[in-house]
């Protein structure tokens, strides 16, 4: 099994420039990231954008979705701000994919920081895309949520389930 790892932005990819105190883009870190966490999954990795998920339009949401349709992979993990993921998720839901895993993750603080969930949020997608059944989940801090049944706390800062099921 192949997965599809899409990079979209947010504060998973954030660099800090040490001139003005302002995060900015560079590129990925994934590949810094995967070879960190030792992963020796079967991985194809495409970036799509990177932005910040505040900025992310519905157009960028358009061509997440299109792009997760035309992939031959049928398990994706997308990599994404956390301030919108839950609206990403939303629409990928929505999209109706059938057939189709799908994770997105992210970060609270940036991976350059060296204090950052990334790493952990991005092996537990890994292996929440590996083990649920097609959906559209998002994956943090060791928990996944279904697109349907989750919101950020942006009070406590971290994800939580809409209403128990």
């Amino acid at each position: 099994m192949t997965i599809r790892i899409f990079v979209t932005g947010g504060t998973f990819d954030k660099e800090y420039n040490e001139l003005d105190g302002t995060l900015y883009f560079k590129d990925t870190h994934l590949p810094e990231m995967l070879k960190l966490g030792r992963c020796k999954v079967k991985l194809d990795i495409r970036t799509l954008m990177l932005v910040d998920s505040l900025e992310m339009s519905d157009a960028d949401r358009q061509i997440i979705i299109e792009q997760c349709r035309k992939c031959r992979e049928s398990h994706i993990v997308i990599t994404h701000g956390t301030d919108t993921m839950d609206v990403t998720a939303q629409a990928l839901g929505d999209a109706g994919l059938e057939g189709k895993t799908i994770v997105l993750t992210g970060a609270m603080i940036p991976y350059k920081f060296g204090s950052s969930d990334g790493l952990f949020n991005l092996g537990s997608a890994l292996a929440f895309v590996q083990t649920l059944p097609p959906g559209v989940y998002i994956a943090m801090n060791g928990r996944y949520f279904s697109w349907d049944n989750v919101r950020k706390n942006r009070k406590a800062g971290e994800f939580e389930e809409l209403s128990s099921r």
